[in-house]
């Protein structure tokens, strides 16, 4: 046995714990997670089905942790998972899976089918079957502090930009304020008018607020990746700044796992509770909203819908927030079919989109999004998160769709009443 694929295994090894078991236990293969799956709805491929990328994880368990299984083992009727099963799998797991979580909310034993993939992952990930796209730019990220690299000079050039544009000043690294800004690298690289947009509503909400040099970058490639040592190191990073400035609150910007990874992963990761809060810029507007700090003046007239990021709304709860949000600065705004914490995957999310592999089972999986819009035929898609608008730019000129997508915190900044 190789040595990389000895790691893969003892990585799987490891993560086969009571929930797990119980999980393997407990499937009754009842095949609603595949009806709930994007890449199984659009191509009615069984491979597809989210239950069957779990399969390698299934034989360790059943060959090494159950009695039959070892039997099996010691007589030669169960075969070892090999290095070639590792590399087969690898389109599966890393291709055919945005983590969104349709298929652990449909679950009817409730099993986190979703949790089950990154556990899968991390076992790929060791054995040395991950895609390239994702392990350069995790080395990219703890070598270089961003997945794109080196990302201080955009970072300043864009803050530069913004206080010219806005006359409010940004600072880096001032201790004692309210929050400390994170940034996706997406934001910083092709959406960078959300630092404007914060800039406008923070000073007229009486907040004050820094970005760090040591931790700017909000993405976690290793949460992508199935690598926990690479994840922990970026959330220390971002906790390292954040105490080092004493802030009270960390905001999470406009991304989906950047999110997730620090809000709801970060301290089980890093072994302790952080001495700070952490909040995603929307539940930010909308708690301003509720406190009266946030007022607009005047409505979009454009026939808008939203696009819910998974893992945000679906895998992170925040729904209602950015719909108050929307009436707000909004005249004609509409849901799409399964709206909310149902909503269709964008299909570039968890890493899919960064493997140019993917390519072309991503656009395939993209109709079931583009049926949705077709329904609505909205003139612009607003949402929450900069890959998701990202991935819907890409996807909706491919298919030759007119519709502009908007990032919901600059849409509440253009209505930002200045009078008030």
């Amino acid at each position: 046995m190789s040595a990389t694929l000895n790691r893969g295994l003892n990585a799987l090894r490891e993560q086969i714990d009571a929930p797990v078991a119980s999980f393997f236990t407990s499937c009754v293969s009842c095949g609603l997670c595949a009806e709930a799956c994007i890449f199984y709805r659009a191509t009615e491929d069984p491979q597809y089905t989210p239950i069957r990328k779990l399969d390698l994880m299934r034989r360790v368990w059943s060959r090494e942790f159950t009695l039959l299984g070892r039997i099996g083992g010691m007589l030669g009727l169960t075969k070892p998972v090999t290095d070639e099963d590792l590399k087969a799998w690898e389109p599966l797991v890393y291709d055919s899976c945005t983590m969104c979580g349709r298929c652990t909310l449909v679950c009817p034993v409730g099993n986190d089918i979703t949790m089950m993939i990154r556990k899968m992952r991390e076992g790929m990930s060791a054995a040395g079957h991950a895609p390239v796209e994702l392990i350069g730019a995790a080395e990219r990220h703890n070598d270089l502090g961003s997945p794109m690299g080196e990302l201080h000079p955009a970072l300043h050039a864009q803050v530069k930009n913004a206080i010219s544009e806005t006359g409010i000043e940004i600072e880096f690294d001032k201790p004692g304020v309210d929050y400390m800004v994170i940034l996706s690298a997406q934001e910083i690289a092709e959406f960078p008018d959300v630092l404007g947009a914060m800039s406008k509503i923070f000073k007229k909400a009486g907040i004050t607020w820094t970005i760090s040099n040591d931790a700017f970058e909000a993405t976690n490639v290793g949460i992508q990746l199935g690598n926990r040592d690479v994840a922990r190191t970026l959330v220390q990073r971002v906790v390292d700044a954040a105490e080092k400035l004493g802030v009270k609150g960390v905001i999470s910007p406009e991304c989906g796992h950047a999110y997730q990874a620090l809000r709801w992963e970060g301290p089980n990761l890093i072994g302790r509770p952080y001495k700070f809060e952490v909040i995603h810029i929307i539940e930010l507007l909308d708690k301003l909203r509720a406190d009266g700090r946030l007022k607009t003046k005047g409505k979009n007239t454009q026939k808008l819908t939203f696009h819910d990021p998974c893992q945000i709304n679906r895998r992170g709860g925040i729904n209602q927030e950015p719909r108050r949000l929307m009436n707000m600065v909004t005249e004609n705004f509409v849901e799409t079919d399964d709206a909310g914490t149902m909503n269709w995957c964008c299909g570039g999310g968890g890493g899919v989109g960064a493997n140019e592999r993917a390519a072309t089972l991503r656009s395939a999986a993209f109709k079931l999004k583009k049926n949705q819009l077709d329904k609505v035929q909205p003139d612009a898609i607003v949402t929450m998160c900069a890959y998701c608008h990202h991935t819907l730019d890409n996807v909706l000129e491919e298919f030759n769709m007119e519709q502009e997508v908007l990032g919901l915190t600059e849409l509440v900044a253009e209505y930002l009443d200045d009078d008030a």
